[in-house]
């Protein structure tokens, strides 16, 4: 019997995908186990596997298309049998066109339809015809009431020479000879202000452009998850400064005997890690009637990849090493710039680090990533004058700014947190013991 293969959710946020491409065609047999297309998801692309073996007998949604959750993507049963029944209690695969998602709103993805978007393509390349157009019966109209207006305008000769060659407009000048007349102390009195130019309007020699990108999987998801953190969640920010010469030094002799290379975003990972274990009530997650405070600690990186941001996860980060800390972040971050990650992969942080230090960034304030009550910002390491019992000596330090919801984590309790934080940083054998 003829069965429809339905759109899964891939992750906790995904509400859509895009088809990337079929590795089957209709008339192709299908086993159980079989990969029918890649997809991808607002994390990553993916292969979706065939649940049912048979003939595929239908496919719903072409590559390039995004289908929505549970939306009809193919139908396998027996060879040549009648599967139109079963379509015609569906609504539809729910498909958008990649082009036409340019145009759809993020709140109503699917209200969309390709005579929608020629028509906005239309009224888009209307607009600055029209535009010009005005411009020039303006042009016209303008001319000829400032011709007429010269016409009657009461000034001296000597005074109109003198505005034509330093480019004043006499309708702008108030005279002060007999009835009105602009003499020649009124031109020569202007202020610059009033003056205009004479030269002939500027003529562009290009075009006005611009293009509009579909927005993938992953940006439209972003978009929805961090609006909704800053409505829902009350930010505050703590930023702290923090002396990175010990940090910089031990990172010099590890790296001379480590296996793989460490980073300072090493460090922070697991000094955060171990100032969370001191301090839960940043460890924790608004749950509306209750807050979670988790005994285990899973901290999200974020990752730049091309399509936006993505958090892969390190999992127990306080009881891992610095050396195995910096293997699993190295591997995280090249599995995701390669779209390779898992849901697994991604999901369970109680906890998030953002570093924009590579950079060059001195400071910023992160959006918090749900369901994390904080969020920490990690600035470079820079070079500064640093004074120590009131001496001055060359230092390096690195900005930290933690970004609070103000429901999960109070002010005191937030910067409680930082200061242990900046203690392991600056005492970094602490890490190692």
């Amino acid at each position: 019997m003829a069965e429809i293969i339905r759109m899964p959710r891939m992750s906790d946020t995904m509400t859509e995908a895009v088809i990337v491409a079929w590795h089957k065609k209709i008339g192709d047999k299908v086993k159980t186990g079989d990969v029918l297309a890649e997809v991808e998801t607002d994390k990553a692309t993916m292969e979706m596997e065939s649940f049912q073996s048979g003939v595929l007998l239908y496919i719903g949604v072409e590559a390039g298309n995004a289908v929505v959750v549970n939306g009809v993507l193919a139908i396998v049963g027996k060879e040549g049998e009648d599967y139109k029944a079963l379509l015609d209690g569906e609504a539809g695969a729910a498909v958008v066109t990649v082009s036409e998602a340019a145009a759809i709103p993020v709140d109503k993805p699917l209200q969309a339809t390709a005579a929608a978007v020629a028509t906005m393509a239309t009224a888009a390349a209307i607009a600055p015809m029209a535009t010009l157009a005005n411009g020039t019966a303006n042009g016209t109209a303008n001319g000829t009431a400032n011709g007429t207006a010269d016409e009657r305008l009461k000034a001296s000769p000597l005074a109109k020479k003198i505005a034509k060659v330093q480019g004043i407009d006499l309708t702008l000048i108030q005279g002060s000879g007999e009835n009105g007349r602009i003499v020649k102390r009124d031109v020569e009195n202007e202020n610059n202000d009033l003056k205009t130019s004479i030269v002939s309007a500027f003529q562009p020699s290009g075009l006005e452009n611009s293009r509009v990108v579909a927005n993938s999987q992953m940006r439209k998801t972003i978009a929805r998850r961090l609006t909704e953190s800053k409505n829902n969640a009350p930010h505050f920010y703590l930023t702290m400064s923090v002396l990175m010469d010990k940090a910089m030094e031990l990172r010099k002799q590890l790296n001379e005997v480590a296996s793989v290379k460490i980073s300072f975003n090493d460090f922070v990972i697991k000094a955060a890690a171990l100032a969370l274990g001191k301090h839960p009530s940043a460890n924790a997650s608004w749950l509306g009637d209750s807050i979670r405070y988790n005994g285990h600690i899973h901290i999200g990186m974020a990752v730049a990849v091309e399509d936006g941001l993505i958090v892969p996860v390190v999992r127990f980060a306080d009881q891992k090493s610095i050396v195995q800390l910096a293997t699993e972040t190295k591997t995280l971050a090249t599995r995701a710039k390669a779209k390779q990650l898992q849901p697994a992969d991604w999901e369970g942080n109680t906890f998030t680090i953002s570093n924009l230090g590579m950079f060059d960034i001195d400071e910023f304030t992160a959006i918090i990533n749900p369901p994390d009550a904080c969020i920490l910002a990690v600035g470079g390491v820079k070079e500064q004058a640093i004074s120590e019992n009131g001496v001055l000596r060359s230092g390096h330090s690195m900005k930290l700014t933690l970004s609070c919801d103000h429901r999960v984590i109070d002010g005191a309790a937030g910067a409680a947190f930082l200061q242990e934080l900046k203690r392991v940083l600056e005492n970094p054998m602490l890490m190692l013991v």
